[in-house]
C-alpha cells in the first residue's frame, strides 16, 4: 500500500478516478478543469497534485510549485480516518464546518451547493477508501 499524497497513492488515485464514471463523466459533462492540491494543515506546501482536464485527471504526483484552483489540508490523522472509513456529504459538511478540512484555495460552499460537482467530489472521497494508504 502507497504512501498518502506520494506519487505513486496520486497515481493509483489518478488511475481510480478515470475508471470511475460517476466522477470523470460527471465532471467532463460540466467541462470540469482543474489543479488540486493536497496536503496537511500544519504545512506550508501541498504534499500532493492532481490535473484534471475536462473530467479526466491527466497528471497526478508529487506537488511541483503548481498553482491550484483547490488546495486541500487536514490533518494526517483525519485524512487516514477519511481513507479508511470514507467520508459521505454529511460527514464532509462536519469536516468543513469543525475546521477539520481546510480549504486554502477554492470555495467549498458554491462547490457543495452545486449538486454537478458535489456528488464527483463525494465519490472521489470513496475512491481514497478504495485505494487505501499508509
Amino acid at each position: 500500500m502507497a504512501q498518502l499524497f506520494s506519487d505513486e497513492w496520486m497515481n493509483q488515485l489518478k488511475d481510480a478516478w478515470n475508471a470511475e464514471p460517476e466522477v470523470r463523466d460527471r465532471l467532463a459533462e460540466i467541462g470540469f478543469n482543474s489543479v488540486i492540491t493536497c496536503g496537511f494543515k500544519d504545512e506550508d506546501q501541498p504534499r500532493g497534485v492532481f490535473v484534471v482536464e475536462n473530467g479526466e485527471c491527466v497528471r497526478a504526483g508529487d506537488y511541483a510549485n503548481e498553482d491550484p484552483d483547490w488546495d486541500m489540508r487536514a490533518s494526517r490523522d483525519d485524512w487516514m480516518k477519511w481513507v479508511e472509513k470514507g467520508l459521505g456529504m454529511a460527514g464532509m459538511g462536519t469536516a468543513f464546518a469543525m475546521g477539520k478540512l481546510k480549504f486554502k484555495k477554492g470555495d467549498f460552499k458554491a462547490m457543495i451547493k452545486d449538486p454537478r460537482m458535489a456528488g464527483p467530489f463525494v465519490k472521489s472521497f470513496g475512491l481514497m477508501q478504495k485505494i487505501g494508504a499508509q
